[in-house]
């Protein structure tokens, strides 16, 4: 569904900085010229007819503050590296990949963590404070959207902040662990390699040998980071709660992400199903460009720092 368009006397030119990185971090943001001011209008069109907007976040979003994400042109991980992510079977049948996984979780934490929002964080949580956002769903799980005060979110894939049971259920925070895993190896270091999206990095199999990794301590169950691993599925009742704040909405904007994931797709299916206008901002294609209305090409804190939530 088009929604007809409303033009806008004035509307400013995103401002081209060297970088929208954090000083002194890796630039994970692929090249990409500046928004033309067209699509600019029309993004603010669309923005300003909604009054109940669905947000769908990706790691675009997130490689502004220095994340890297796994599939952008020359500076994704899969174009810099041939490691691939940690699989849910992989995971939960051998002790030795957790061991690995771990180890490299430990190391890649004090980094991970520290990664703060950026501008399209800030100004996606100024939405929800003026009413423009109803809800926003985001692919992510370095918590970025609720350090910069985000709280009427969804994380469809869970958070690296939490770490959660795979016997008693039981989630505890990420950094307890952290703290439990340097109790158990105080002799342990390794020499950090480059940062995976899941906030690992890259060890060598002979430098976790000796790396112990704690059990649950109220049940000595399996420990793992409360994510959705590749090869794992969302839970239906997080499939279900997202799909009935979708039908609140009036409309959808995909920020930051290729849709390649189905979990994340399948919602655009859905407003599809739904007739509901569609807008996407990201720097490449997308697997729903099909679907939307509106797809403008952009860095996101550079277009987001221009739409008004009028």
């Amino acid at each position: 569904m088009r929604l007809p368009l409303r033009l806008f006397p004035f509307l400013p030119a995103p401002v081209r900085t060297a970088s929208s990185v954090p000083a002194g971090k890796l630039n994970f943001v692929p090249a990409c010229s500046t928004a033309d001011a067209r699509s600019l209008e029309l993004l603010q069109d669309f923005v300003s007819r909604s009054r109940r907007l669905f947000v769908v976040t990706g790691a675009g979003l997130s490689t502004e503050s220095g994340i890297p994400d796994y599939r952008s042109e020359g500076v994704g991980l899969y174009a810099r590296t041939d490691r691939r992510p940690m699989q849910h079977t992989e995971f939960t049948r051998s002790a030795k990949s957790r061991q690995r996984y771990w180890a490299r979780n430990f190391v890649g934490w004090p980094q991970f963590s520290s990664h703060q929002p950026n501008c399209a964080h800030r100004t996606l949580r100024s939405w929800e404070e003026k009413g423009k956002l109803h809800w926003l769903v985001t692919q992510n799980v370095d918590a970025l959207h609720s350090k910069a005060g985000q709280t009427r979110i969804t994380e469809l894939h869970g958070c690296a902040h939490r770490v959660t049971c795979l016997g008693c259920g039981s989630i505890t925070a990420r950094e307890q662990l952290q703290r439990r895993f340097v109790s158990l190896n105080p002799d342990w270091s390794a020499q950090a390699g480059a940062v995976a999206p899941d906030g690992d990095v890259f060890l060598d199999d002979e430098q976790v040998l000796n790396f112990r990794v704690p059990s649950c301590e109220r049940c000595g169950g399996i420990l793992k980071p409360e994510v959705t691993f590749f090869g794992d599925t969302v839970a239906k009742a997080t499939v279900q709660f997202v799909q009935e704040r979708l039908a609140e909405a009036d409309a959808v904007l995909v920020i930051g992400s290729s849709l390649q994931v189905y979990s994340g797709y399948r919602v655009l299916l859905a407003a599809s199903d739904k007739k509901m206008p569609i807008a996407i901002l990201n720097i490449g294609p997308t697997r729903a460009d099909h679907l939307a209305g509106l797809k403008v090409k952009g860095r996101c804190s550079e277009v987001l720092s221009v739409i008004q939530p009028l």
